[in-house]
């Protein structure tokens, strides 16, 4: 069966999936994870992207990305491009890194911006790894706490949903966040209906088709 061809909605807010070959891991040292943050931090000046949410799990990534007018599929190529090759230059190896090309999903951001960064930053947890995601220093959590601070990850348009002040934003998106352990995600996360690259009501996904598509 033919794959169809991504969404590109300027606008667009993608939960972006990058996976190990094999589920093979992806990081192999930390320096792999901070050549990792330095190729996305450039990869919002070159493509014009933005980075809501992320968590760089041991073989896979999470990525909450919101694109501008130049589509994902180029900033997404040219960062797994640029990371296979970092590894495979100290590695002394050659071959793919990645499986197969990324898994991206449009969201609607109006609606399940939240529950998608919320979704993100809780998955060392729903993975066992630790019981507190303020103990994974791989995400996007304790930035949004205030903890860290990455100059390429935003937190304003999420924060701004949880109050006027920095304390009160922060306060809220902590309870928020911890609201979700143990807790089902939407339905529409799981949903395999439809059109599985989209998330959103019919009006929205009537929207994204009517757009432009790409290869």
């Amino acid at each position: 069966m033919a794959r169809k061809p991504r969404i590109h909605l300027p606008g667009g807010l993608y939960h972006v999936i990058l996976r190990g070959n094999g589920g093979q891991p992806i990081f192999l040292h930390n320096d792999d994870r901070y050549r990792f943050y330095l190729l996305l931090q450039e990869g919002t000046n070159r493509f014009g992207y933005r980075v809501h949410a992320f968590c760089l799990m041991t073989n896979h990534v999470h990525l909450a990305v919101q694109v501008g007018d130049i589509p994902l599929s180029r900033g997404m190529q040219n960062l797994a491009f640029r990371f296979t090759r970092w590894i495979n230059r100290r590695e002394k190896r050659s071959g793919h890194l990645f499986q197969g090309r990324y898994k991206a999903v449009l969201v609607d951001g109006d609606s399940y911006l939240l529950e998608l960064v919320r979704y993100i930053h809780l998955n060392p947890v729903r993975a066992g790894m630790v019981g507190d995601p303020k103990e994974y220093p791989w995400s996007g959590h304790n930035c949004y706490l205030g903890n860290e601070s990455l100059p390429w990850l935003t937190t304003d348009w999420m924060l701004r949903q949880f109050g006027k002040t920095s304390a009160a934003a922060r306060a809220g998106y902590l309870t928020f966040i911890l609201g979700g352990l143990g807790v089902d995600l939407p339905r529409e996360f799981h949903r395999g209906e439809d059109d599985p690259r989209i998330i959103g009501d019919d009006g929205f996904a009537e929207k994204c088709l009517s757009g432009n598509l790409e290869a």
